[in-house]
């Protein structure tokens, strides 16, 4: 027999024992027998249900941050999930379907390219739209009170009102961008030292570093009147968008008791915990789109109360800025309406090439004379609530080129939003290993938890849900609720306590409070995304330096608890990244 293949069936035959060495499998009657898959299986240090972050109805066993969830698959969801997630993942576009409607104005053509793979944004050393991968939102805002060029007083920390709220950077010819992102500069710098004096090592010598963005954009990049005075800018980053239905479906009574617990120990928000009457802050209730008022609860700055009215219904409207049934108008600002109805550049263009039906300019034209463009523009541009959705109408949807049709219909809208509450959270990973076990015990017992709380219980998961979802229900002769996925008495693991916190870090995010942002399914970001940046601005580049900044200073509502992780041994240090990275 030649040599080789002698070898190469000596080889072969050995496979069968190499195999059983290195995953404790065993061989009987020449057939592989797996050892026992340790998955959902309780040990000393995780309980069963652990390994389903997301409950059993909200957990995919799939390594995906884009998978359904259980009630998706089992009330024949599948198609409408698709729809949505088609909606999600692919370019608008200004007349193409199934697409259209993009501008005048936007943040972003696609929502995939805040949310890469689903997941959270990556950190970027420049400001561009479309740059995939590219979550960064401009916050742009006065860090003391004073007045506009035009009067006009303005508070403590609020935002600019010469952009959104999302500025834009982005706009359809002839229009000029709200903000020009060529002017925008980011720069990261380094730490250079501790405001809390913790040496840039650890105790055994093992170094780290912290980095930080500074932002500016010159006066010269806004397209508005007046322009904007005595502002900061500072970055918020997109969080992936999974389990955003878990999370809407956790009961608002259940959060007060949250707060009340933390109370005592740690000053609370203000503006969402009245600490005299110990209960909510008047400013903490969101009133919806029907009226009907529900607990802040989404975004670092907890800005938004329902998905159906929040981070994924705002979203789909303001990053495009695409129109739908109960969004006849732009977002849009009178600053920038004005600047561009005063632009000789954009009139003049209108004038020339606005006189056709077919064309997207013809509502802006007018009688075709220059004062009659410029005030039409001025008016439609200005346009940015459902006060002005009459006006709206009779120029976008009655007439040429909209032909009567939503940008986005209800049934859009609704795939839209099953896909957005049907998003599964990934299964936690190697509980059973040991460094993990340890990871998770260091992790409560340094104090990890007081913030990063780590199960809730959803109760009866009843969702507010917006007019325009009604109306499609209305329209297939279904109620509203039975066709939207829930997730009632399901235990999940997100680790966040649903409070704001104040880190004092150098540059910090806009106020100083920001939510607890949950960790499940973050351990698979460098794997899904190709990057692991955490914090709201992705300003830690692994779970190390998003710990330690949280010592950045004495002040942090983390400080103690940070401080014991750094005087931890590294084994245990390490201990706790492979914990989070298994969650």
């Amino acid at each position: 027999m030649d040599r080789n293949i002698r070898l190469l069936l000596m080889g072969l035959a050995s496979l069968p024992l190499m195999m059983s060495c290195k995953d404790d499998s065993t061989v009987e009657n020449d057939k592989l027998i797996p050892a026992e898959d340790p998955f959902g299986k309780a040990n000393s240090e995780f309980s069963a249900e652990e390994w389903y972050p997301g409950g059993e109805l909200g957990t995919t066993r799939n390594a995906s941050y884009s998978a359904p969830t259980v009630p998706v698959e089992n009330m024949g969801l599948d198609a409408s999930f698709k729809k949505g997630e088609d909606n999600f993942e692919h370019l608008y576009t200004f007349t193409e379907e199934p697409r259209k409607g993009l501008g005048p104005a936007w943040v972003r053509n696609s929502c995939i390219h805040c949310h890469p793979s689903y997941g959270h944004g990556k950190r970027m050393t420049r400001y561009r739209a479309n740059d995939f991968g590219n979550g960064y939102l401009l916050v742009i805002y006065h860090p003391e009170a004073g007045v506009d060029l035009d009067g006009v007083a303005y508070a403590k920390n609020s935002y600019i009102r010469q952009v959104t709220g999302m500025p834009q950077t982005k706009a359809m010819a002839p229009f000029k961008a709200p903000i020009d992102e060529e002017q925008i500069k980011v720069e990261w710098l380094d730490v250079k030292e501790m405001e809390s004096g913790l040496p840039m090592e650890f105790p055994d010598g093992e170094k780290y570093s912290l980095i930080y963005p500074e932002v500016t954009i010159p006066q010269s990049a806004f397209n508005t009147n007046p322009l904007p005075v005595n502002y900061e800018v500072r970055l918020e980053n997109t969080i992936g968008v999974y389990g955003t239905g878990l999370l809407d479906a956790i009961d608002q009574d259940d959060m007060k008791a949250q707060y009340q617990k933390e109370a005592p120990y740690v000053e609370l928000n203000p503006a969402m915990w009245d600490k005299s009457s110990n209960d909510w802050a008047a400013s903490a209730w969101y009133t919806l789109a029907d009226g009907q008022k529900k607990i802040k609860k989404f975004t670092y700055a907890m800005t938004r109360a329902s998905l159906q009215d929040g981070p994924g219904a705002n979203a789909i409207w303001n990053i495009t800025n695409v129109t739908r049934s109960d969004r006849h108008y732009f977002y849009s600002t009178p600053a920038w309406a004005k600047a561009m109805s005063e632009d000789e550049d954009v009139i003049s263009y209108i004038q020339a090439n606005g006189n056709d039906k077919n064309s997207l300019l013809y509502p802006y034209y007018a009688d075709g004379t220059k004062e009659g463009i410029s005030a039409r523009v001025n008016e439609l541009l200005s346009i940015s609530s459902n006060a002005g959705a009459e006006t709206f109408k009779k120029y976008f949807v009655e007439g040429s080129p909209y032909n009567g049709n939503e940008e986005m219909t209800d049934r859009d809208y609704y795939d839209f939003m099953v896909w957005h509450r049907g998003l599964a959270v990934p299964a936690a990973r190697n509980l059973d290993d040991a460094a993990v076990q340890r990871g998770k015990k260091v992790f409560t017992e340094i104090g990890c938890t007081a913030c990063h709380r780590p199960s809730w219980k959803t109760r009866d998961d009843n969702l507010w849900i917006d007019n325009s979802i009604k109306a499609y229900a209305a329209s297939i002769g279904k109620d509203a609720s039975s066709i939207m996925p829930k997730y009632p008495n399901q235990t999940i693991w997100p680790y966040t306590d649903l409070v704001q916190h104040r880190l004092f870090m150098k540059n910090d995010i806009r106020t100083g409070w920001c939510r607890t942002t949950p960790l499940w399914g973050r351990g698979l970001s460098l794997r899904l995304t190709g990057a692991e940046d955490r914090l709201h601005d992705a300003r830690a580049r692994n779970e190390i330096e998003a710990i330690m900044w949280h010592a950045y200073s004495k002040e942090s509502d983390a400080w103690e608890s940070t401080l014991k992780f750094y005087n931890l041994p590294k084994s245990d240090r390490d201990a706790v990244v492979k914990f989070l990275q298994a969650i």
